[in-house]
Order: structure tokens, then sequence, then C-alpha cells
């Protein structure tokens, strides 16, 4: 059987004439899957019988299961699922006011080994397909408890951009105002840098959300952090960046991950100041490092965390520091993933 959400509004359409069905009943599936929630093609009312019936012989709506669920004390819930291959991946709901964001994974597991992130620590198993990816918010939207999903981060396992073509068309069904119809600028895509990618990405004429995973001010720090950067340096990613901001006159946010004895003196600050100071439309946003006991990592103190985001603004740097959510449930990317196939 195959997974109806790896068909866009076209394809659904083009497919109904092959089952003998109206092709304008699929803004109606569309609605009942994406709207509605709905996981049945037999409660699909408005369909006639016999589509129902030709639909739930051909695809399936939902392809994951719970495997695990964790919630934190300020209202962050982290789930585990388990796909149809019983491969794990994650997702988190995190709320705030006014807004609730999904953060959802891309990929099984992750190639490029940031030695601070749980991720890749099982390695790199695959890309998780447009559906699969859809599926986690499908779980998300009509799982949470009293809240609306305003918001979606693809910030969870996995990259991104090395699963280009099946993370932009799981977005444009994301935007879609016949779909999860979630605005553009309300959908972020954070990546490790990989230049071709963002390129790319430049020429979509998406109003989307760009986050870069800096975490550090120099190449000889971030190579040992990121290897990534040893094949797409800083001086290359930043000029990267100053184009797309020109052809997109979008922000690019630069996500600083602080952790103690590593990245967060005032040195550093200072050559985070001198590697982003040209450029126009730029943020930082400062993260106290969710502890990670597996790679010793530990958040700096609040005097040093304050320290550091006060000399970048001094400098002129549109600076400001997420409040972490989760930390008593391991909310990190793959901190849960890790913990159940370690045991």
């Amino acid at each position: 059987m195959q997974d109806i959400k790896e068909l866009n509004l076209k394809e659904l359409q083009d497919k109904l004439i092959v089952l003998k069905g109206q092709k304008y009943y699929a803004l109606e599936i569309f609605n009942w899957i994406y709207r509605k929630g709905s996981y049945e093609f037999s409660k699909m009312s408005n369909l006639p019988v016999v589509l129902r019936k030709n639909l739930a012989d051909e695809f399936y709506v939902l392809g994951l299961e719970l495997a695990g669920l964790e919630e934190s004390s300020d209202g962050t819930t982290k789930f585990l699922f388990a796909l149809k291959n019983k491969d794990l991946v994650e997702a988190v709901s995190i709320p705030a006011a006014h807004r609730l964001t999904g953060c959802i994974s891309s990929q099984v597991g992750c190639k490029f080994a940031c030695n601070f992130c749980a991720s890749g620590l099982m390695g790199f198993k695959r890309n998780l397909s447009r559906g699969e990816i859809l599926d986690e918010l499908l779980y998300l939207k009509n799982n949470v408890k009293d809240a609306k999903l305003t918001h979606v981060v693809f910030m969870g396992t996995g990259e991104p951009l090395d699963n280009y073509e099946n993370v932009l068309s799981a977005i444009r069904i994301i935007n879609s105002p016949f779909a999860f119809n979630i605005g553009a600028r309300r959908i972020t895509i954070s990546t490790c840098g990989i230049i071709p990618a963002i390129e790319r990405l430049g020429l979509e004429d998406l109003q989307i959300e760009l986050s870069i995973s800096l975490h550090a001010p120099d190449d000889l720090m971030r190579s040992k952090f990121m290897p990534v950067n040893k094949k797409y340096p800083l001086a290359a990613l930043i000029k990267c960046c100053r184009e797309y901001s020109a052809k997109t006159n979008r922000q690019i946010t630069f996500e600083y991950i602080l952790i103690r004895g590593i990245n967060s003196d005032l040195a550093c600050a200072q050559k985070l100041v001198m590697l982003l100071k040209d450029l126009r439309l730029a943020k930082v946003n400062l993260i106290p490092a969710n502890p990670v006991l597996e790679l010793n990592i530990i958040p700096p103190t609040v005097k040093e965390i304050n320290l550091f985001k006060e000399n970048l603004f001094k400098a002129g740097i549109n600076v400001t520091l997420r409040r972490e959510h989760g930390q008593d449930i391991d909310a990190a990317c793959g901190q849960l993933r890790l913990k159940y196939e370690k045991n």
C-alpha cells in the first residue's frame, strides 16, 4: 500500500481519475487528512462509498506509531515514533505564549557527526520520505491538547538540506492553504551549512526562515565541532549567506550553542562579532547547551551567558537568548532515540 501523503494535490487529482473518482474530491481528502486529522477513509463521510473503499485498498494515511513519550514540567512534550520499518525518529511540541511549535526530524540518524549533538551518536540510517515527515506533524497536530500548531522547525534529528527534495516537497504541503496552511515565515529550516543546498534554496521563491548552525567563531574550532566545516569553511559559508540574503531579502539566524570551557568566553564573542559584522540581515540566537553526558557537554553559568550576549549587543549584533525547553526530559535532538536504542 502507498502512503497517500506522498501525493501532492495535483498528483492526488490524477490518481482519483484512475480510481474512477472525480478529481475535485482531492480537496475533500486533503481537508479530511490535514485539517480534520482523519486517518480512516471509511470516516470521510462526504466521499462516495465506492471511492472510500478504493482509497482504503490503495492507500494508508498514518505510517507511524508512538513508541515513547516524555513530558516536561514546562509543557514541552517529546515524542518517539516507530515508522513502518521500525526505525525510530523524534519530534517535539514546544508551547509558548500564543504559539505552538512542532520541531520535527528529517532523517533517521545523522551523517554529519557534530560533536555536541546526540543525533549522530547512533549513526545515519536513511532519509525520511515526504509522507514520513508529514506523519510527524499530523501526529503533533492531533495529539497535543488544547493547542493549535502554529510554527514548524526542521531542527530535529538529521540535516534537512541533505534530504532536500523530501523536505521541500513536505514544506509545500505544510504551507498549502489546502493542507496545514502554515505560513512560510512560520517554517524554519536549520542547516549545518551545506552551501550548494543553501544556494538552491535561495531560488525557491519561498519566504521560509533559514537558520545556520554556527556554534564557533573560527574555522579551527568549528571544524572540531562540525566536520562539515572542512568541506564548507566559514569564509565560503558567510559569503553564501550574504548572497542568500541579497536574493531573498530574508534575515538569517545563526544558532550558537554556548558550551562551558569551549566557545563561551569573551575572546570567542569578539571573533563572532568580526565574523558577522558585515552581514546586513543577520541575527545570532544564543543557546545554552543542553547537557549531553555521553559528549561531556555542559552549559556555561548564567553570568558567562549574559556577558557573551552583552558583548555582541554592544557591538551592534542583533542577538537573542533562547530559553531552553524540556531539559528535564532530555529534549535535545537524538537524546530520546539514543536512550531507547541503548536499552
